[in-house]
Formats: C-alpha cells, structure tokens, sequence
C-alpha cells in the first residue's frame, strides 16, 4: 500500500472499529443492563428478552461482528489497495 492511501484507510478502519464496538456496547451493557426492564416485557419462548440478552445476545452479536468485521475490512482493504 502505497503512502497516500494509508491515511484513508487508516480512518476507515478505526471509524468502522469504533461502530461496531458502540454496537457491542449497547448490545451487552444497554440491552442487558440498562433496558432490561423494558426488554423484559417480550419473550422468547419462556424467557424474557432481557433475561435472553443478558445471557446469550451479546455473545452472539459479539460473534456476528466479528464476521461483519472481517468482511467490511476484506472490502476495504481491496478498496485502498
């Protein structure tokens, strides 16, 4: 990668880092924390959904933005190749 293009990159890589750990944040302290009261009020199954999110939710969404982070750097390290 020549010189130019690392300061682009650069900022694309730390902006997307940053979005997606806001969205972990809120998904494991927001959803299982804060909102819980609220989110309790929906089941799935015989669970509430803040009970779900507390347990497993923030695991899982941890695991998709891991995927959605190696697939948007794959693009962007193509892009400013």
């Amino acid at each position: 990668m020549d010189s130019p293009k690392r300061p682009a990159h650069w900022d694309a890589s730390k902006r997307l880092v940053l979005v997606l750990m806001l969205v972990w944040g809120f998904v494991s302290v927001g959803c299982s924390i804060l909102f819980v009261e609220a989110l309790n009020k929906i089941h799935i199954g015989h669970l509430p959904l803040g009970f779900w999110f507390a347990q497993q939710g923030s695991i899982v969404i941890f695991v998709a933005l891991i995927f959605i982070f190696a697939r948007r750097m794959d693009r962007l390290d193509r892009k400013h190749e």
